[in-house]
């Protein structure tokens, strides 16, 4: 039979281990957003690839939670203590917050699955050895899909369009997928999913599809071998083929294409503003962008605390019914306790004189060794009981380790 007191334990334990990581995580996302957002506005507002590239910050977020200085740094400490102490003790939150997480999830890759299903049955064409999926509704282009992305077009636009117009199109789609934006999509759908209660995360996410679009834009232009101008011109053709019959669009296809007017407007200013790019010294920016994440990264797990942590510690405890704590000064104690892969070891003279000094009578229980996951939150550590009986000099105790224990081993990978 399984033991579910256990099993309960183990689901309350991940709850306020990963509930605790990630409520440091919002308050890092909040400064970001904060940061990024600057950005973009005053040192970035007219480099289109480092406004994009900026984003890319939010990839070490997730990373943060385990950080050592929030229990070694003074500052830091004072400034967190409360939610820490909240997140490890207060159950009921941690399941709120967990819950939440589930919420926002199934709607937004309820939202995803909807508008996948919805484009595998649409109507198939092929262009120029490219599967098109035609839909009715009146909506922009798009691309949905991750491993098998998938490009939709009006059926409206597939009739009036020629085929240069149509290969612009479609060559813009295509630049989507091969940039990766779709899964920068999706990495950040799932930022926000964890994050949940950063709502500036949802705010903001218009500016970074716009800048998402505003670089795939750029590269389009300067591969298509066309002025900004007649690229510009297949643009205005679609917001003028597709303006009328809005209202029958669903809402799961619109959720991928363009939202409106406004978006159209900005990006046709930015187009009409095109000026060709150096493509080797972009394509160093983004080496020494990502490079820089993959430093940031290294230094985040340097500076962190690992998923498990060897615990070098002692503690007494009576445990004959009231379980109580004798002492946990493990300097103290390891002058009168060791202990290897077999064995305690116990100075019984020292002991017992400390055992009468703290006025700890009846069952002791030693705990020891182990591990922990993060300080004050979480791990497992050996044990044996004391033998009072004893009159050798060293007592020598042995103790059945937890290590071949299936708790133990999935508590470590957690």
């Amino acid at each position: 039979m399984p033991n579910w007191k256990q099993f309960a334990g183990l689901i309350n334990f991940c709850t306020a281990y990963y509930t605790t990581q990630l409520v440091r995580c919002v308050a890092f996302s909040f400064v970001l957003i904060g940061l990024v957002m600057l950005l973009r506005k005053i040192f970035f507002s007219e480099r289109t690839f480092l406004r994009g590239m900026s984003w890319a910050l939010f990839l070490v977020i997730p990373f943060l939670g385990r950080l050592k200085m929030f229990y070694e740094n003074e500052t830091v400490l004072k400034a967190t203590w409360r939610i820490t102490a909240g997140t490890m003790t207060w159950l009921w939150a941690d399941r709120i917050y967990m819950a939440g997480i589930l919420a926002t999830a199934i709607c937004i890759f309820g939202k995803r699955l909807r508008l996948q299903r919805t484009v595998a049955g649409m109507e198939k064409a092929m262009f120029e050895n490219v599967r098109i999926y035609v839909t009715d509704m009146n909506i922009t282009p798009f691309t949905v899909g991750l491993l098998k992305p998938k490009i939709v077009l009006p059926k409206v636009m597939m009739d009036s369009y020629s085929k240069g117009e149509l290969k612009t199109i479609i060559q813009h789609e295509q630049t989507h997928i091969r940039l990766g934006h779709l899964w920068f999509g999706f990495a950040w759908d799932i930022l926000r999913c964890l994050l949940w209660i950063d709502p500036f995360l949802t705010v903001f996410q218009k500016h970074f599809q716009a800048d998402m679009e505003d670089i795939c834009d750029r590269v389009c232009i300067q591969n298509s071998g066309k002025t900004s101008y007649e690229y510009g011109l297949v643009l205005l053709k679609s917001l003028r083929l597709l303006r009328f019959g809005q209202e029958d669009v669903s809402p799961a296809a619109t959720y991928a294409g363009e939202k409106g007017f406004a978006d159209m407007k900005r990006r046709m200013e930015k187009i009409a503003n095109f000026c060709p790019y150096r493509k080797r010294l972009c394509r160093g920016m983004a080496a020494g962008a990502f490079l820089a994440i993959a430093v940031a990264l290294l230094a985040v797990h340097m500076h962190s605390y690992a998923r498990c942590n060897e615990s070098r510690d002692i503690l007494v405890g009576k445990c004959d019914g009231v379980n109580e704590v004798v002492s946990y000064d493990t300097e103290e104690l390891s002058r009168m306790i060791s202990y290897d892969d077999e064995y305690v070891y116990v100075q019984r003279k020292a002991f017992e004189k400390f055992l009468i000094e703290k006025n700890a009578e009846g069952d002791i229980c030693i705990a020891f060794g182990g591990f922990y996951k993060l300080p004050g939150l979480g791990g497992m550590a050996e044990h044996c009981f004391y033998e009072r009986n004893s009159e050798d000099a060293i007592v020598k105790i042995p103790y059945e380790s937890i290590k071949d224990n299936w708790y133990y081993e999935l508590l470590k990978l957690l």
